[in-house]
């Protein structure tokens, strides 16, 4: 066996085992965005300014369908939130790494590139945890109450949303150049606007109501919102965001490049 896919598979002589390393990469990675001021204003901040404005601001209106306004935004604030978490750090980070030589590297030490990339999954999941925490406390002091009945579903397509943006993630990172890749990054601040993430699709003209549901965005968005306000599991939307999560991570192990 070529002693670099070996070191890879079985680890460098003393190195820690395969659950270390990754837990410390996934901390690293934790910290990284969490160390970013720009980071930390797309993830935490920026939600919570939306979940404030939303659910007090009385100039904007909006048609709740019976639900509160509280009960209705949160779960949007959360799609968009991990929907950023998911997407945004890890494609411009991956990007850079690429750039500089950093990937091709880090493959050849004992981490190897599944560690890596599951470093960087547990990073996102640490810190998609820490915003639940925040903007979900924020919204339980604001008068949130989530159905219990829908947390599994919710929990589902936290999941499937995750995979689909991460994978996404990777697929520009491996792709496109790094400058490019930040301005794609910002294609999350677009579907805030006009990708059924915050507010439902029925806010939006009619024509773009009818696509913005089979996209990740917009699955994401209904999916929270129909477990966490009626306590259903949303089969359309779960479905769409399989869909995307199992296409995108085909794309992402076809075509991602490590230099």
């Amino acid at each position: 066996m070529n002693p670099v896919i070996e070191r890879t598979v079985k680890g460098a002589p003393g190195a820690a085992p395969v659950t270390r390393r990754v837990a410390a990469q996934g901390t690293f990675e934790m910290r990284a965005v969490l160390r970013n001021g720009e980071q930390v204003m797309v993830t935490v901040l920026l939600p919570l300014i939306l979940l404030f404005g939303l659910a007090k601001a009385t100039f904007v209106t909006f048609d709740t369908g019976g639900a509160s306004r509280i009960d209705l935004v949160t779960p949007g604030v959360l799609a968009f939130a991990l929907m950023s978490s998911a997407f945004t750090s890890p494609a411009i980070t991956t990007a850079f790494d690429r750039r500089y030589g950093v990937l091709r590297l880090m493959a050849t030490t004992p981490l190897g590139p599944g560690g890596l990339l599951a470093g960087k999954l547990v990073g996102v999941l640490a810190v998609q945890v820490a915003q639940v925490v925040v903007i979900g406390g924020t919204a339980l002091a604001l008068g949130w109450h989530p159905n219990p009945a829908g947390i599994p579903a919710a929990i589902v397509a936290w999941l499937l949303g995750t995979v689909a943006w991460g994978a996404a993630a990777l697929l520009a990172a491996g792709r496109v150049r790094a400058e490019a890749v930040i301005a794609l990054a910002n294609l999350i601040l677009v579907l805030l606007a006009f990708g059924g993430v915050v507010l439902p699709a029925s806010v939006l003209p009619d024509g773009l109501a009818h696509v913005v549901g089979w996209l990740p965005s917009g699955a994401l968005g209904e999916a929270l919102r129909s477990a966490l306000i009626d306590g259903v599991w949303p089969v359309r939307p779960l479905v769409v965001l399989a869909a995307w999560a199992a296409g995108l991570s085909a794309a992402a192990a076809r075509w991602f490049r490590w230099t």
